[in-house]
């Protein structure tokens, strides 16, 4: 049964659970139906207050991209946003559109999805009581950290891309390597703009802790980004990061990143995977990070 064709009190009842959309109806590219109008008041409550949280936080932090598409998609403490009229303002931009899945989806219909200008966000949002932190993305992670990226035209033909990327790394089973560059940039990237660091990472950007960790802590490493190097770095899942990297413009990712990785691949199954925290002779340090936080933790 569709979503929206359900009662309002049967729709009410579900959202204590983590996820009501868990059991909705899928299509053959894991889309939904998002069913907007069946979000309670509690809902786009609480996406108003997450994203007065951020919007309170990311001055002066955001990226200059991720300000102005704010603008541009109309993206506001006013309710959940509805996937296709925000597409809509998306895809006269870049050609893109969001489309609304249960959860996250196989990494062949991910991959697929980015490469034909589709991102797949997440239609449910956290529950109260993970009101702060949520390991799974939600469509105020998938939305407002993720989306306003997309009407970069550099950025958003670096995602295109990176989708292409995966479908050829999934056959040559080397994806391990690849989900490194999408996790150091698309999540947890950093750029220089005008002399100073800044935010583009979509799992910063929807966090108000980290997005001052890892700006001003003196605990992680800041590396300027190496292709290569990124791609035998392992990450954390569960908490901050030990090392952001650093991209100096789009431009130069969508370069490093646009071509056959063959022989890349070839070269990284000769290496040995990094730990988070190492920093090599070669690279780049922006600032070495004293590692003071997970020091403190691990006591």
């Amino acid at each position: 049964m569709n979503l929206a064709q359900e009662s309002k009190d049967q729709v009410s009842s579900s959202t204590t659970a983590k996820n009501r959309y868990e059991n909705a109806p899928k299509n053959d590219d894991y889309t939904i139906d998002q069913a907007w109008e069946t979000y309670t008041p509690a809902e786009h409550d609480r996406w108003d207050r997450l994203f007065r949280r951020m919007q309170a936080t990311l001055p002066g932090r955001a990226c200059s991209a991720f300000v102005e598409a704010m603008n541009t998609l109309e993206l506001s403490a006013s309710g959940i946003p509805d996937m296709a009229a925000l597409s809509d303002l998306l895809e006269p931009i870049t050609g893109w559109r969001v489309v609304p899945v249960a959860g996250l989806v196989p990494d062949d219909v991910f991959f697929d999805h980015l490469a034909n200008k589709r991102f797949p966000a997440g239609a449910f949002i956290r529950p109260e009581e993970e009101f702060d932190y949520l390991q799974e993305p939600d469509i105020f992670h998938d939305i407002f950290g993720h989306v306003p990226m997309l009407a970069d035209p550099v950025f958003s033909d670096f995602i295109q891309a990176y989708g292409k990327g995966g479908q050829a790394a999934l056959k040559r089973n080397q994806l391990h390597n690849l989900a490194r560059i999408y996790w150091y940039t698309v999540e947890f990237g950093l750029i220089e703009e005008n002399g100073e660091l800044r935010i583009f990472g979509a799992g910063i950007l929807s966090s108000p802790n980290e997005s001052k960790f890892s700006l001003e802590s003196e605990s992680p490493n800041r590396i300027r980004f190496n292709r290569e190097r990124v791609m035998r770095t392992n990450y954390i899942i569960d908490d901050f990061q030990k090392t952001y990297f650093v991209i100096p413009d789009f431009e130069t990712l969508l370069k490093e990143c646009y071509e056959d990785f063959t022989g890349v691949y070839e070269s990284l199954r000769a290496q040995s995977d990094l730990s988070p925290e190492d920093i090599l002779p070669e690279d780049t340090i922006i600032q070495r990070g004293t590692l003071e936080y997970f020091k403190a933790k691990n006591k």
